[in-house]
């Protein structure tokens, strides 16, 4: 927290901060995620730039207040340009004491701890594997902590309303939220909106309870003397347009059916559900009207090869997925490789390998997208950098996919798929359309004649008089489409097909450098450390560091000017939630010196823990 003025207000201190960041923590049934996501955005509707990072537990249905079933939403809002959900809480609200011991590490000395003290039994504490009460045996004597009765206020505020002692307790997180709201100045109008719209047609009485805990949160934070200051974050300045707040996936989806308008084609999206992907199929199938067919297969082969299907109709089919999905997918996506159909492939990565961490973000499958298919089966491969970006990055992908011929990689994560941020809404006439062209007279046709620049072979949709052809999965031949064995016909169509993807590279924008023009040290990243990257090189620079930067969204075919941007600098630092994937790449295909800065631990970057290694990789150059 930054104090830039203070003021006093009724015998209390108003404080004008630059920047907030706010963990709230319970268990799975406290409703954590709501909670967030409501603050979320009361934030945007006020104005502040904002960033944010939900943190579900992996194990499903962890017992109620063990260490394993802690959910977690954090929020970084501020009156500026900010790039991630921050490192450290100012404020952590706690719901028990398993929320409160697998946080509290992160919080920093003096920073504020709102618990909840109905939740400190006996009970409670040894399912938390606590041995004593960290409220009074002195774990805390580095914080600010307010102890405050959540549940019970929360109780009594709701005592006139005919619910279930069960459904009171329930509304204890908008107590919680209440209790915010008052220190960090929000309205409450947009959440009172929500309850309305949640809850309005279904039980009246929830939205009659919910209100009146989440007025009673802010009416004691007023009334007691526990809270002696209050918190106005000032709205950043935007540039003009129409805002609305965006997650990953959400973007996604929108994008996607954005594409199939701006191509004039319908959307196939064939999907089985699986963590962290299971939202694109839920938004996509909200917009039926927008020329959008859903479907939910019974497995993973099912769901790609219904996709390569409608795209052989002259759909644009695409297929939504995670790592373990992939795997199973990969068969189907080399048989699209194969007969040159366009195919988008979403793939939302998670921790791994095997079912690994489901509901936690890593940069795990970038060499699987790459290779992993038998044979030569090469593929075009995007990543996002934002939520936001998945929108634009969608669009890309229909645009290559239909051109080319060819499937398409989108690499997003649990990290971009859940966060969210401002978006600002673009106009309809600014976005990119594209032409899709089908075959429609059979003169001089063949189903592997192919334009000489693109490579690309044509779309000819079936019923099209004339234009009757065979596709599979065994090897064709040049041209003509038929079935082929012969072993040099092979090697050329291997080649062929590896050339047009690396053709691709006609439409990708040269590798943009930013930062210090005499650095002597790179930081080259892709996908969802982009935040982090960004900002800590720009701590870097604070510091006194000349470092600069750089952000790959093409991953197959690379800018054509990565190898020359690589190899003008005296350290590379790769930084990559996984093992050094990128590195390999970059070190096998430009024979450059890099180093890898590689975390696997389920969470983001920190920018502190970016910011020493820039920091370290400049000084051992002196």
């Amino acid at each position: 927290m930054t104090t830039e003025t203070q003021s006093a207000v009724a015998g209390r201190l108003r404080e004008v901060l630059d920047c907030v960041t706010i963990r709230f923590a319970g268990d799975s049934g406290d409703g954590i995620q709501i909670t967030g996501q409501q603050f979320t955005t009361t934030t945007a509707i006020f104005g502040n730039d904002l960033a944010t990072f939900p943190d579900f537990p992996a194990e499903i249905r962890a017992p109620a207040g063990t260490l394993a079933g802690v959910s977690g939403f954090q929020i970084q809002f501020s009156n500026r340009d900010i790039h991630t959900p921050g490192d450290r809480p100012d404020v952590l609200v706690a719901f028990n004491p398993a929320a409160l011991m697998a946080n509290i590490k992160d919080v920093p000395p003096n920073g504020v701890v709102i618990v909840n003290t109905d939740s400190f039994g006996e009970v409670d504490l040894r399912k938390a594997q606590c041995t004593s009460n960290p409220l009074e045996d002195g774990t805390l004597s580095a914080y600010n902590v307010f102890k405050v009765p959540i549940t019970q206020l929360t109780l009594k505020a709701l005592e006139p309303v005919p619910i279930s002692h069960k459904e009171k307790e329930r509304c204890k997180n908008f107590f919680a939220l209440g209790v915010l709201y008052w220190l960090y100045n929000r309205p409450m109008e947009p959440t009172l909106k929500w309850f309305q719209q949640k809850f309005g047609k279904k039980d009246p009485k929830l939205v009659e309870a919910n209100t009146l805990a989440l007025k009673a949160g802010v009416g004691y934070a007023e009334a007691t003397e526990l809270f002696r200051s209050q918190y106005d974050v000032p709205p950043a300045a935007y540039a003009p347009g129409r805002y609305r707040n965006v997650m990953g996936n959400e973007a996604l989806a929108l994008g996607l059916v954005a594409a199939g308008k701006l191509c004039g084609l319908p959307v196939f999206y064939g999907s089985y559900p699986i963590t962290p992907a299971s939202d694109v199929l839920h938004e996509l199938s909200r917009h039926k009207n927008f020329g959008v067919t859903t479907f939910q297969a019974e497995d993973e082969i099912a769901a790609v090869t219904a996709a390569i299907g409608a795209s052989y109709a002259g759909a644009l089919g695409v297929t939504g997925t995670s790592g373990p999905g992939v795997a199973l997918k990969s068969e189907a996506i080399n048989l699209a490789v194969m007969v040159e159909l366009p195919l988008i492939i979403c793939d939302v990565q998670r921790g791994g390998p095997s079912t690994g961490l489901p509901t936690k973000t890593e940069q795990a499958d970038l060499l699987q997208a790459l290779f992993g298919r038998n044979s030569e089966s090469p593929v075009c491969v995007l990543a996002p950098a934002t939520p936001s970006d998945c929108f634009h990055i969608a669009i890309e992908a229909a645009r290559i996919a239909t051109k080319y011929m060819c499937p398409v990689f989108i690499l997003s994560d649990g990290y971009l798929a859940n966060g969210a941020e401002p978006w600002r809404i673009p106009k309809v006439a600014d976005l990119p359309r594209f032409e899709v062209k089908f075959r429609t007279t059979p003169d001089c046709f063949y189903p592997y004649l192919r334009d000489e620049r693109t490579l690309a072979r044509p779309w000819a949709t079936p019923g099209t008089p004339g234009l009757e052809h065979r596709i599979g999965g065994l090897e064709k031949s040049h041209i003509h489409g038929n079935v082929n064995y012969d072993a040099e016909n092979h090697d050329f169509m291997c080649r062929l097909r590896a050339a047009k993807i690396q053709r691709i590279v006609q439409d990708v924008p040269d590798l943009e450098v930013n930062g210090d023009e005499d650095a002597d040290v790179l930081v080259i990243g892709w996908g969802s450390p982009y935040g982090s990257i960004m900002a800590a090189c720009q701590e870097a620079r604070r510091k006194g560091t000349k470092v600069a930067q750089a952000h790959l969204r093409y991953l197959n075919p690379l800018p054509a000017n990565t190898g020359k941007v690589v190899a003008r600098y005296k350290k590379v630092l790769v930084p990559e939630l996984n093992l050094g994937q990128l590195l390999m790449v970059l070190r096998s295909k430009y024979l450059v010196p890099a180093r890898g800065l590689n975390k696997v631990q389920g969470k983001p970057f920190k920018v502190s823990e970016l910011a020493d290694a820039i920091m370290q990789e400049a000084k051992n150059l002196s």
